[in-house]
């Protein structure tokens, strides 16, 4: 499927997202290094995060629009070098695409009230989760609300 990161904030199946923003908007909005990783489906490098091993109590927004999307309650330690989800705070946060970016087809995970790129999701990896899931999620893409 093709990313509609740099043609403007329209969703896989051509509708809109909530927050809908040009992308000259978001490069104001946004740092270089954000804007490559949310906007332009890069990743950040693995084990260099702010999340990769935070325990603190919250919930994690994205960091382009704010939107709740993980809890941590659902993170777990998987060591591969970024913060690592089972689930999503709800099954319409987060939109699933499929990347064939890398001549291989994987999940990404976007956020679904703005569209930016999130991660990937693996299944099947063993992991002792509820989901048998590893949302791979960048750092950079979010920010962390500490519970109070």
């Amino acid at each position: 499927m093709s990313s509609p990161k740099k043609d403007g904030p329209t969703r896989a199946d051509g509708s809109t997202y909530s927050v809908a923003r040009s992308e000259d908007e978001w490069k104001q909005s946004l740092s270089k290094e954000e804007y490559y990783v949310l906007r332009e489906a890069g990743t950040e490098p693995p084990f260099m995060g702010e999340y990769v091993d935070t325990k603190t109590t919250g919930t994690y927004r994205c960091r382009a629009c704010q939107a709740e999307l993980f809890s941590s309650e659902a993170k777990f330690d998987s060591r591969c070098g970024w913060p690592s989800f089972f689930t999503p705070l709800a099954g319409d946060a987060v939109e699933l695409i499929e990347d064939r970016s890398l001549g291989t087809v994987r999940v990404e995970a976007r956020c679904a009230a703005c569209g930016s790129h999130l991660g990937h999701v693996f299944e099947g990896e063993g992991y002792g989760t509820p989901t048998d899931q590893r949302w791979c999620i960048n750092s950079i893409s979010v920010t962390l609300d500490p519970a109070e």
